[in-house]
């Protein structure tokens, strides 16, 4: 008798492993497709994540984290930085995926790699999902792809997303006092940033964020020159493309959902996704899992995933607008910009707030009060609570 599963996820990564951990969990029966021969590589990512979102996959062993973080320090053009004191971690990502698919099998779910997805056929209440070598049956299929967003791609659910690309060295380098660096520094990241994030034993991902694909090595290196870290031992380089235009429009139909990278949740400043990747993962189990209980996968029950993430993810477009007033600065008035902003950004209170306005109005009145606003609010809403790392 040929096996109809409740839930095909497309993916082992943090989006769609959690999805098949809290769906196995739910006691439903799981199938997992990845399209590599491991889960968790070949790695893409900076690899840091907050506690806040480590929180959400309960108890993370030691042997999966590289480096504990007290929190972040964004470094603009000029000799001051602002901290953010939110903890997290940096992950040996690979070991945390496996983690989690582990998790996820031990609840009963099955997996399977070296299977990419290649095609999928609605017929009635069921799917019949083909792989490299197999057809599956499914009542309902969630896309955690990543940027691929195969099951958009494949059916012609939404156009493809705009995408930026990361590229970082896993190198030698010491300089580390629990806070992870990110620069906003045009210079070296047109329409991007930068960043220096601990691996513990004397290593670090070294990397940059940039629209301008072609020229992301060079800048990279220029960046390492400045910092004096050119002549560092460099293990490996890696990065990959991350959506960069926000949701896709349709992030739910008859029979599926779509998560993480796929459905296009990154924070637009610093691009993170795993947190959101996580969050829209266990928002689409227990969806998909209400939907079996009702035998009914229609869009209009499987919509509340759309209400959900809706409700809980921060404005895109609001963030973007920060984001992208952030990047019309000059690096002078970046300087300008971090000597208005306190040097603790996690908390303001009423006397901080009060100095922010006094020094936007009468030391710095050269700069647009609107486009300070919008930096602000882009600040705001990338810390660890708002789903920025």
């Amino acid at each position: 008798m040929e096996a109809v599963y409740d839930l095909l996820v497309i993916g082992a990564g943090p989006a769609g492993g959690s999805c098949a951990e809290k769906a196995a969990e739910l006691g439903l029966k799981v199938l997992v497709l990845e399209e590599d021969s491991r889960v968790g590589e070949p790695l893409h990512c900076g690899e840091c994540i907050s506690k806040v979102a480590m929180d959400k996959l309960g108890d993370i062993p030691e042997e999966v984290i590289a480096e504990h973080a007290t929190g972040v320090r964004v470094i603009f053009p000029g000799p001051r930085s602002n901290l953010c004191d939110e903890p997290g971690a940096v992950l040996h990502k690979e070991k945390f995926e496996q983690w989690i698919i582990k998790k996820a099998k031990a609840n009963g779910a099955e997996v399977l790699l070296g299977q990419p997805f290649e095609s999928a056929e609605r017929k009635g209440k069921f799917w019949k999902v083909k792989s490299k070598e197999k057809v599956f049956k499914a009542k309902i299929i969630v896309d955690a792809s990543g940027v691929k967003s195969v099951l958009s791609q494949k059916l012609g659910l939404n156009k493809r997303a705009d995408s930026v690309v990361g590229i970082q060295h896993l190198m030698e380098c010491n300089e580390f006092d629990g806070y992870l660096d990110f620069y906003v520094w045009p210079k070296f990241a047109p329409h991007g940033y930068l960043w220096m994030i601990s691996k513990g034993k004397g290593l670090a991902n070294v990397g940059l964020v940039t629209t301008e694909s072609n020229k992301a090595k060079e800048y990279l290196e220029k960046f390492l020159i400045e910092k004096g870290w050119q002549n560092n031992k460099i293990l490996k380089t890696f990065g990959g493309l991350i959506p960069a235009s926000g949701p896709v429009e349709n992030t739910v139909g008859e029979g599926w959902i779509i998560i993480g990278d796929a459905a296009g949740f990154t924070s637009p400043l610093f691009e993170g996704g795993t947190h959101l990747g996580i969050q829209s993962g266990l928002y689409a189990a227990e969806v998909v899992k209400k939907a079996i209980e009702q035998n009914n996968a229609s869009k209009e029950v499987l919509s509340e995933y759309d209400s959900l993430w809706k409700k809980e993810f921060p404005d895109y477009k609001m963030l973007v607008g920060g984001k992208d007033a952030i990047y019309s600065l000059t690096d002078e008035q970046l300087k300008d910009v971090s000597e208005l902003m306190p040097n603790q950004l996690g908390f303001l209170s009423s006397t901080d707030k009060l100095k922010v306005l006094y020094r936007m109005f009468f030391v710095k009145p050269h700069l647009s009060k609107k486009k300070l606003f919008k930096v602000f609010n882009a600040f705001k809403y990338s810390r660890a609570k708002n789903y920025g790392w």
